[in-house]
């Protein structure tokens, strides 16, 4: 390949790389804060999908970008309420409970999105989608780019969000020691709450920003979250420096990958770099022992 290929290429990946980033960073929260896998990471998504996709029709024919503070809040309404309700209220304190009841949540999202909306695919067309921006060599659809700037943005806020409001100190010391903090009387509960919320709320910003150039179906946030969890493991459990890194190098894998391969085998490129990073370093990019 030329150097110009290979330029576009990782021009490519790093725009889906940013998607990843910001898909991967939800998970990391709650697995950073709760400590547990959240298996209902990808129906969630989905949901979050469909809904931008009927907020784009008739006769609201709201743009996705401009839907974003829309879903995004309904997204961390969602989650705070969906713990408040059901998880934390069922898990009776134990991890093992919340991976079970997570699992269920998505095997009833899917389920029922799979009866109310058929299995099949749905886009929505927004008329800048057949605008370029020129990258040097490499041409970049515009929405891909909008949504690479956003994705950093949000994550950028979210980083402001954890280490400057009192709120985002709450959060970072119950994921440190959950009793020291109960001792201090912060409210445990309510920051489990707050965290998935925000974990949930990440997945709303994303939908928004993948409708203008993907699809949604009953299965289509299945196609992220695999890659999530990867990438969470790549730079490191409960990393967010970790979940930036690795969701920039896993969309410029799969690129090159494409380019290489063929575009329906560009993600055998993903598990080869996740394998070579956990021998080489198995608590990931930026884990700790």
């Amino acid at each position: 390949m030329s150097p110009d290929i290979i330029f576009a290429g990782v021009v490519n990946g790093l725009m889906a790389g940013g998607i990843y980033v910001l898909v991967a960073t939800g998970l990391t929260l709650i697995y950073g804060v709760l400590h547990i896998i959240n298996f209902a990471h990808g129906s969630l998504l989905m949901l979050a999908m469909y809904a931008v996709f009927f907020l784009f029709r008739p006769p609201l024919g709201l743009d996705p970008y401009l839907a974003l503070p829309l879903v995004t809040a309904g997204a961390f309404l969602m989650g705070y309420v969906l713990y408040r309700g059901v998880i934390g209220r069922l898990s009776h304190g134990r991890d093992e409970n919340i991976l079970l009841i997570t699992l269920g949540l998505s095997i009833v999202a899917d389920n029922v999105a799979l009866f109310l909306f058929t299995g099949d695919t749905q886009t929505i067309g927004v008329a800048y989608a057949g605008n370029y921006i020129s990258l040097g060599p490499a041409l970049v659809p515009l929405p891909k780019l909008i949504s690479f700037g956003a994705s950093m943005l949000i994550c950028a806020l979210l980083g402001l969000f954890m280490s400057q409001t009192d709120m985002g100190k709450a959060i970072r010391a119950v994921a440190k020691e959950r009793q020291g903090a109960r001792l201090v009387g912060i409210d445990v509960e309510n920051i489990f709450a707050v965290s998935y919320g925000i974990g949930i709320a990440c997945l709303g910003a994303a939908a928004c920003l993948l409708m203008p150039f993907f699809y949604v179906s009953p299965s289509s946030g299945h196609v992220f979250v695999l890659i999530a969890f990867t990438t969470v493991v790549l730079g490191g459990m409960g990393s967010f420096g970790g979940a930036l890194a690795g969701g920039l190098i896993i969309g410029v894998v799969e690129s090159l990958a494409g380019l290489q391969f063929g575009e329906q085998l560009g993600q055998l490129g993903i598990p080869l770099v996740f394998i070579l990073i956990l021998l080489l370093r198995p608590t990931g990019l930026f884990g700790r022992q």
